[in-house]
């Protein structure tokens, strides 16, 4: 049998594979006779309200002369990390406001930061393709600059989103724009698992946010500008676990829900999505109409403990407070007296859930107690 005729056949065999997962997909989706709203709502279920007291902004975090464009908290709750575009790190005591640590970065176009497990690290990556370590217990430089602890070098393309694995100061996961995902050994500085690339299970687009499974941390989730998310499995990185489609633009955020059997994701459609790991089943859109206006972005989300809440980040400087049940907006902290001024680039809530902090480009960061 010649190549041509090889070709042939394996296009053929593509083809009947798409098809037949389309149809798949359209008799799964016949099965799902309602969402998680009216599920709800047949239950008798109503909508979560808010005091004056419930969601109150304690604090500004002032100190970046830049966008910012990512944070994370520490998991004992007192510390933020904040990356921005004036390529400095900073670490903030969110009790005080005060800043611990400013870090310049080598490269100034940073987009993504992360806190280890222990509070005692933080990582950061960006268009310099790598994910640099740096150790919290090393002195900087009389111009801010510290010593990298571990370079993590290997990505093809820009470093958009890095995370621990949950417990484990020795590993962590990226995302990038070469289309993959890499689970990393911090302690060897090398690659232990590359998720995607030229596996036909991987994402043909820039993979732009990741987030690891709290109840099972070998499972973690990516969203990528091919408008799908996919589940992986860190023991086999030859194939996606799943693809979950139904976005109509980019994946910029996703994030597990509290039990770990759903995840919620982020778009530039303008909606945000609940899907259930176990089924593949998309179970809710919250999405706010705009009338004749294009909606804005959306660019991150967080899951409240208890799982009812879901606070979303949007580029016209909203932050929505969903009822993850019923599937409606309850309040809007852009809306609210000290709002940012920008747009909403990232959000992250403290490991209790007693506060919820927002990053924006008009350079700030904001604290808001959470009630809920």
């Amino acid at each position: 049998m010649s190549v041509a005729e090889l070709k042939e056949r394996h296009m053929a065999a593509t083809e009947t594979v798409n098809s037949l997962r389309d149809r798949l997909r359209q008799q799964r989706l016949l099965l799902l006779d309602t969402d998680v709203a009216g599920y709800a709502r047949s239950q008798g279920k109503t909508p979560v309200t808010f005091g004056p007291t419930d969601l109150v902004c304690c604090r500004t975090l002032q100190g970046h002369t830049g966008k910012v464009h990512s944070l994370d908290w520490t998991p004992e709750r007192n510390r933020i990390v904040s990356a921005s575009q004036d390529g400095r790190l900073i670490v903030w005591n969110a009790l005080t406001s005060q800043k611990t640590h400013a870090i310049k970065l080598p490269c100034a176009w940073v987009m993504t930061c992360a806190f280890s497990p222990n509070g005692q690290s933080v990582a950061c990556g960006g268009l310099d393709s790598m994910c640099s370590i740096f150790n919290l217990n090393t002195q900087t430089d009389n111009d801010g600059s510290m010593p990298v602890s571990r370079m993590l070098s290997g990505h093809k393309g820009y470093v958009s989103s890095c995370q621990y694995v949950p417990d484990e100061d020795t590993h962590l996961i990226t995302a990038s724009g070469d289309h993959t995902c890499v689970l990393w050994d911090i302690t060897t500085g090398l690659r232990t698992s590359v998720f995607g690339g030229e596996f036909q299970s991987g994402h043909t687009s820039d993979v732009v946010s990741v987030s690891i499974n709290g109840s099972n941390s070998r499972m973690f989730v990516s969203g990528s500008c091919d408008s799908t998310a996919r589940l992986w499995d860190t023991r086999v990185a030859s194939r996606a676990v799943r693809t979950f489609h139904g976005h109509e633009g980019d994946v910029n955020t996703v994030k597990f829900f509290p039990d770990g059997n759903r995840f919620g994701t982020g778009s530039d459609d303008g909606t945000c999505r609940l899907f259930d790991i176990r089924t593949g089943h998309q179970l809710q859109v919250y999405n706010q109409p705009h009338g004749d206006n294009e909606a804005p972005h959306v660019t991150s989300i967080a899951f409240s403990i208890s799982g009812r809440l879901l606070f979303a980040g949007y580029t016209n400087g909203d932050c929505y407070v969903w009822d993850t049940l019923l599937a409606q907006v309850v309040l809007d902290l852009g809306s609210l007296q000290n709002s940012h001024d920008g747009r909403i680039s990232c959000l992250g809530l403290s490991a209790d859930g007693s506060a919820l902090c927002t990053g924006s480009w008009d350079t700030n960061l904001k604290t808001t107690s959470v009630d809920k």
